[in-house]
C-alpha cells in the first residue's frame, strides 16, 4: 500500500464525543498527562532537531507543553483552546499563547508550518497542520457572518455560536482539485510566474458551487492550458492547510495538443517526457506535496 500523503494518516485518534463534554477543559487541566501545542500567531513551538535537552540528536518535533507551564497557565481559557483529541494516548490540546509568549532558545522556537513540514516526522506534521488549519479558522470567525455580532467557541473548540442571532458555524474546508494530465508518453505541467525559475506543476485549481469533482478536473485544464481532459481516476488527497484547503489529487488523460493559456493563471505549460522529468531540466515542486506524488506516480508507471 501506498504512503499516505503529509498531513493525512491515522495520527489522532480524535474521539469528537469528548467535544461535547462542558467541562471538557477542567477535565484537561486535571488530567497531568494532557498535552499542550502551543500556537503564537499561527507559528507552533517546536523542538529544533538535535536541541532536545534530554535526548541528544532527536529530530525537529513539537514541543509540548504542560499545563502548569507559565506560558500556558494563562492561556487555558474556552476562546484560546481547542481539544484536538488524543496523540500518541494522550490528551492534546490546541492553545493559543500571548502575542509576547517567548521560546526557550535554543531548545524551542515558534516556527511556520510551511518550511517546517519537511522537518517534521509525518505525524507530528498532521497535527500541527490540523491544529493551524483550527486556529486560523477561530481567528476568522470571531464575529457573526449573519448578522455580524460576536460569536464564542464551542464544542471544545468545534463550533462557534453567534452570541446574538444563534446562528451556528464549523470549520469548513475548501475543496482544490489537482490533477496530472497525461498523453500516455509526456505529462502537461505549467508554472505561475511567481515560481523560481524553470519550476513545472500539475494543473490545480479551486472546485466551485454546482461543480463536481470530475467537472472541475475537466474545466481547470481547459481554462489553464487549452487541453480537453479525461479518462479522469482519482489517485490521493492531501489536507493543505495554506489556510484550509483539501487537495483532491486524479490523474486523466489528454490528446497531445498545443497548450493555449486562456485564464492567465500560468505563466507557461509544456509537455514533458520521462526522460526529460528524470534528467533534472525541470524543477519539480517539493516531495511533502501531493503534485509531486502524482507526477512520481506518472513517472514510475507504465507507458
Amino acid at each position: 500500500m501506498a504512503p499516505e500523503n503529509l498531513f493525512a494518516g491515522a495520527y489522532l485518534d480524535r474521539r469528537a464525543e469528548a467535544r461535547l463534554h462542558e467541562g471538557w477543559l477542567a477535565e484537561a487541566q486535571a488530567d497531568p498527562a494532557t498535552l499542550y501545542l502551543a500556537i503564537r500567531a499561527g507559528a507552533a513551538l517546536i523542538h529544533p532537531a538535535g536541541t532536545h535537552p534530554a535526548e541528544g540528536e532527536a529530530p525537529t518535533r513539537i514541543a509540548f507543553l504542560e499545563g502548569h507551564d507559565p506560558r500556558v497557565c494563562r492561556c487555558l481559557v474556552a476562546e484560546r483552546t481547542v481539544l484536538l483529541g488524543w496523540f500518541r494516548n494522550q490528551r492534546c490540546v490546541l492553545v493559543e499563547v500571548d502575542a509576547d509568549t517567548t521560546a526557550r532558545e535554543p531548545f524551542e522556537r515558534f516556527a511556520e508550518l510551511r518550511p517546517l513540514a519537511s522537518e517534521l516526522p509525518p505525524a507530528d506534521a498532521g497535527l500541527v497542520a490540523y491544529a493551524r488549519a483550527l486556529n486560523l479558522w477561530h481567528a476568522g470567525h470571531r464575529f457573526c457572518g449573519h448578522c455580524g455580532a460576536p460569536t464564542r467557541s464551542e464544542r471544545a473548540g468545534h463550533m462557534r455560536r453567534c452570541t446574538a442571532c444563534e446562528r451556528q458555524s464549523f470549520p469548513r474546508l475548501d475543496p482544490a482539485i489537482i490533477v496530472l494530465v497525461h498523453d500516455g508518453e509526456r505529462a502537461l505541467l505549467g508554472r505561475q510566474a511567481s515560481w523560481q525559475p524553470n519550476r513545472y506543476s500539475t494543473i490545480a485549481g479551486f472546485v466551485e458551487p454546482g461543480e463536481s469533482l470530475e467537472d472541475a478536473v475537466r474545466r481547470e485544464v481547459a481554462e489553464e492550458a487549452g487541453v480537453t481532459a479525461h479518462a479522469i481516476a482519482y489517485h490521493s488527497s492531501q489536507p493543505w492547510p495554506f489556510p484550509a484547503s483539501l487537495m483532491l489529487g486524479f490523474v486523466a488523460r489528454a490528446e497531445h495538443t498545443t497548450p493555449e493559456l486562456r485564464d492567465g493563471e500560468l505563466e507557461d505549460a509544456r509537455w514533458f517526457t520521462r526522460d526529460e522529468i528524470r534528467s533534472g531540466a525541470v524543477h519539480l515542486p517539493p516531495r511533502e506535496s501531493i503534485s509531486r506524488r502524482l507526477i512520481e506516480h506518472w513517472l514510475h508507471g507504465a507507458p
